[in-house]
């Protein structure tokens, strides 16, 4: 027990060389230590805080009680969430911080603060793709229901398979309508995922709406390892950026030439933002379209912005939103004849 608690005293002062800010809690929700780059942030010293409620920190408290009270009861093995800490007696900064339990007795919660122009656009992102949530929303049910029936009145059973991916893709749309219509707090709860499954998934689903003039090409790093994180988020950011690039590809696909790549590999000491990190997810999607129309090429991320005919312009802004989520960017090259699309992911801080 004794070494237990020295190895743990151990950890608490090494968190004093990190740049990054941390707090650690208890189970009870009491703090029992800031580093010193969280006293720079707050303007406090450890000593004012130490024993005190963590969710005093706050301004949302209920989330953070919450969260505490999940991490300690083993619901997540990583937990993010956005939210404000309260700076001084008036001052507030957006923060987003990550949960993970370092053992039984202690809950680590690293700390970033948020560029107070990205929060906006993230705000106003949000609140645009929640609104379009309310409208998509009752369709879906009728477009599951449609499918079902067809189904059942199928005399070919070989064409199952395309009702079951209707089915499939219904119920997989209303539970991402479903994240967007709850509060933008709500906790992100992760799990182990494998890319390239997420990878064979959307080329499975892009083979089935382009079946012929379109070659998807595997280009897989086989020793990428599983990852934190939210599978069906990922889907959707994956596929929506590959359906843009499909759509894109419409001449070359009428005449037979049309190539779509996914492409995996490992970053090593890639910078995402502030932070630096030892490996990283590298996945390109690339296609041997047009490009990407020069007039639009700095704002394909905004909403509503699209250089396609009846395009929604969404497809992008909420990949670039799920990517954020999971600590990572969306980047993109293009010029006629290849265009590469890149999410870039922390595998290992």
């Amino acid at each position: 027990m004794k070494a237990t608690r020295t190895s743990h005293a151990t950890s608490l002062t090494l968190l004093d060389g990190l740049s990054t800010p941390i707090v650690v809690a208890q189970a009870d929700g009491c703090i029992v230590f800031l580093n010193a780059a969280l006293e720079s942030l707050l303007g406090i010293s450890r000593k004012q805080v130490v024993g005190s409620l963590l969710a005093d920190l706050f301004i949302e408290r209920e989330t953070l009680i919450q969260a505490v009270g999940n991490a300690f009861g083993h619901q997540f093995a990583t937990l993010k969430l956005q939210t404000t800490m309260q700076v001084g007696r008036s001052d507030t900064l957006g923060v987003e911080l990550i949960f993970s339990i370092h053992d039984a007795e202690a809950l680590f919660i690293e700390i970033t603060p948020i560029d107070p122009v990205v929060a906006d656009q993230n705000e106003v992102n949000k609140e645009l793709l929640r609104n379009l949530a309310h409208e998509i929303k009752n369709p879906l049910g009728g477009i599951r229901g449609a499918a079902q029936l067809l189904q059942m009145d199928l005399s070919d059973k070989s064409l199952i398979e395309y009702t079951q991916v209707i089915i499939h893709e219904a119920d997989r749309l209303q539970s991402l309508v479903d994240r967007l219509l709850a509060p933008h707090r709500q906790p992100h709860v992760v799990g182990m995922v494998n890319v390239h499954e997420i990878c064979e998934r959307v080329r499975q689903l892009i083979l089935v709406e382009f079946p012929q003039g379109l070659t998807v090409v595997r280009d897989y790093d086989a020793s990428i390892p599983e990852f934190e994180g939210d599978r069906e988020q990922l889907i959707q950011a994956l596929l929506n950026i590959a359906h843009n690039a499909a759509q894109a590809l419409e001449e070359r696909i009428a005449d037979g030439s049309a190539r779509l790549t996914f492409k995996t590999r490992i970053g090593r000491q890639v910078l995402l933002g502030k932070a630096r990190h030892k490996l990283a997810l590298e996945l390109h999607v690339i296609d041997n379209g047009p490009g990407v129309p020069a007039e639009i090429k700095d704002r394909i991320f905004y909403p509503l912005v699209t250089g396609r005919a009846g395009g929604s312009g969404l497809g992008l802004s909420l990949a670039q939103n799920f990517v954020q989520q999971h600590a990572g960017v969306i980047e993109c090259e293009s010029v006629p004849g290849l265009t590469d699309f890149k999410m870039v992911m922390p595998l290992v801080a």
